[in-house]
C-alpha cells in the first residue's frame, strides 16, 4: 500500500480488512528515537488493525527525533518544553483526523501506543480529546498535567480504556511518576490495567505479551 501524504512522517502496516471501517493503532516513539522503533511490534499485533508509526516533528542532533525538547540546566535540572509538547499534542490530533479520512478508519475504534515521551503525548491527547479515542497503551511514561487542555476534567472520559506499565528499575522516568497514573485515571472514571516489570527503561518480552493480550481483548 502506497502512503498517502499526511502532515507527519509515518510508517504503515495495512489492515487485513479490505472494506468497511478499519480499526487503527497509532504509535509514538520516545525521545531521540524514530518511527522505526515501535514499528518492530507491528507484525505481532492483531492483523485487523491498520498500524501507523509516527516520526516526532523535532529533529535532534546528530540524529533522532523528539516530540518536545528536554533541556538540561545546572540550576533548574532537567525540564521539558511544555509549549512544544502542546504543539505536538495538537499535531497528533490533526494527524489522526487526517488518517481517518484518508484511510477510511473507524473513528470509534482508535488506539494509541506510546513509549516514554510518546506515552506522555498519548496521555495528553487522550485526556484532552477523549471523544477521539478508544484505547491507550502507555509504556514507561507519565501524565504531565501541564500539557492537558484547560477543561480536560470537564470532558467525558467514560469511553476510554488504558493499559499502563513501567519498569521497576527505570533509570529515566521514576517509577513513582507512573504509579500516580492509575489513581489519576480512576478519578476520571477510566478503567485502567496497571502493571510493573523487573526491567529498566524498556519493554520486556513479558510486558509485550501482556499488552498484546490486553489489546486483543479491547479492539
Amino acid at each position: 500500500m502506497s502512503l498517502k501524504p499526511l502532515s507527519l512522517t509515518y510508517l504503515l502496516r495495512p489492515s487485513s480488512i479490505k472494506s468497511g471501517k478499519i480499526p487503527a493503532l497509532f504509535m509514538f516513539h520516545g525521545y531521540g528515537s524514530n518511527e522505526e522503533d515501535l514499528f518492530s511490534f507491528a507484525s505481532e499485533l492483531p492483523e485487523e488493525l491498520m498500524i501507523f508509526s509516527l516520526k516526532a516533528p523535532y529533529d535532534l542532533e546528530p540524529f533522532g527525533h523528539a516530540w518536545y525538547a528536554i533541556n538540561f540546566d545546572a540550576e533548574q535540572g532537567k525540564w521539558s518544553n511544555d509549549e512544544q509538547a502542546k504543539e505536538s499534542r495538537d499535531k497528533i490530533v490533526n494527524f489522526i483526523d487526517e488518517a481517518i479520512d484518508a484511510y477510511s478508519l473507524d473513528k470509534d475504534n482508535i488506539t494509541l501506543l506510546g513509549f516514554s515521551q510518546g506515552t506522555v503525548l498519548s496521555y495528553a491527547v487522550a485526556l484532552s480529546y477523549p471523544e477521539k479515542l478508544k484505547n491507550v497503551i502507555a509504556l514507561s511514561g507519565y501524565i504531565n498535567k501541564n500539557i492537558l487542555v484547560d477543561n480536560y476534567a470537564d470532558k467525558d472520559h467514560n469511553g476510554l480504556s488504558f493499559y499502563v506499565s513501567h519498569g521497576q528499575v527505570d533509570q529515566v522516568i521514576p517509577l513513582e511518576w507512573a504509579q500516580n497514573s492509575p489513581e489519576f485515571l480512576k478519578n476520571l472514571n477510566i478503567p485502567t490495567t496497571y502493571e510493573e516489570f523487573p526491567v529498566g527503561h524498556g519493554v520486556s518480552q513479558q510486558n509485550f505479551f501482556s499488552f498484546k493480550k490486553w489489546l486483543e481483548a479491547h479492539i
